[in-house]
């Protein structure tokens, strides 16, 4: 959260590496910082594990802002918000598409606190959402359990005030060419960071798809960490995500959108994924991964490297390539924090 700050403690021979590849060793320049909103930031603290005085001097500086999403602006992701929960029979979607398609008493609201008051009520016997009979109020009971815990985050907010945004709207109206994006969610659960992440992928696609701008930058890359959390093969085929990820592989970059992701098992990932991937960096890797039918290509002096490699030092796979290559990178131009 500080790729904007120069590392101080850069060492000579990582500058003399950047030097002779013709690279700055300036850090990363405009960029913007979104952290998720907490009520709490008035008493210093953060829905962050970056520290408090770091986050406060960047809003002060006008390099971070706090992001919320309104229900008005939300109404029509919330299929986002259960992209990781099984739903063979449908039971959830239904739900979700009464509240999209403002069926019912759902066409009426216009805040967290009232949708959460017209679930409630269609948890109750007798009623749902507003109409007689359409979906079992066991069905509404279960929806209610699966998004309970995320709509109770500060970040599903009323309004949007001063220094505060929504991320939809930020990347669909100001992201520019040369601009970086960093979106917080190291801190949140793990049906609100699907929902952030979806919101983000979907406002980059809809963006490069019908925004009305003539600014819209040629090439958009999403940077994802622990891309298995939404595109593994335990996640239901069902999934909003997942299947937003697998036009983004599939067709993405005929639309300038390029998908750069990190995860600790590769083997986990869905294949149409991994089959689309162009460029592939292995890091240090266990042995039982290695194992996986995923890495059967790979020659075994490599597999064997694989489990041995330093911080830093990576095995690249491309068809430009001949043969795989070993290649190490110097230590990032940008300030580094203690467990970095």
């Amino acid at each position: 959260m500080a790729i904007d700050e120069p590392n101080m403690e850069l060492a000579e021979k990582d500058k003399e590496i950047y030097k002779k590849l013709g690279l700055s060793t300036d850090p990363f320049k405009d960029v913007r910082y979104y952290y998720p909103y907490s009520t709490d930031e008035l008493t210093g603290k953060v829905q962050s594990y970056a520290q408090p005085d770091d986050v406060k001097r960047q809003k002060e500086n006008h390099k971070a802002f706090a992001y919320k999403f309104t229900f008005d602006k939300s109404q029509d992701k919330l299929d986002l918000l259960l992209a990781n929960e099984d739903d063979s029979t449908g039971t959830l979607e239904s739900c979700v598409n009464h509240i999209i398609n403002k069926e019912g008493n759902f066409k009426e609201i216009k805040a967290w606190k009232t949708f959460n008051e017209e679930v409630d009520n269609c948890t109750k016997t007798g009623t749902s959402g507003g109409t007689k009979n359409e979906i079992q109020v066991t069905s509404w009971r279960k929806f209610k359990r699966r998004i309970g815990k995320a709509i109770k985050n500060d970040i599903f907010s009323k309004v949007i005030n001063n220094g505060e945004v929504d991320i939809t709207d930020e990347i669909q109206n100001n992201l520019r060419a040369n601009q970086v994006m960093v979106v917080d969610i190291a801190r949140l659960d793990e049906n609100t960071q699907s929902f952030v992440f979806g919101s983000v992928a979907r406002a980059i696609y809809d963006m490069k798809l019908g925004a009305d701008r003539t600014d819209i930058p040629d090439k958009v890359i999403i940077f994802v960490d622990e891309l298995n959390k939404y595109a593994s093969s335990d996640i239901p085929n069902n999934s909003p995500i997942l299947r937003q990820l697998l036009d983004i592989a599939e067709r993405g970059r005929s639309l300038g959108i390029i998908l750069f992701s990190v995860e600790q098992f590769r083997s986990a990932i869905r294949d149409r994924v991994k089959g689309n991937c162009a460029t592939q960096a292995y890091g240090r890797t266990n042995a039982i991964e290695v194992s996986k039918p995923d890495y059967k290509y790979i020659p075994k002096v490599y597999q064997n490297m694989m489990t041995r490699l330093s911080p830093g030092e990576y095995i690249i796979s491309n068809p430009a390539l001949r043969s795989l290559v070993n290649i190490k990178f110097p230590r990032p131009t940008y300030r580094q924090f203690p467990n970095g």
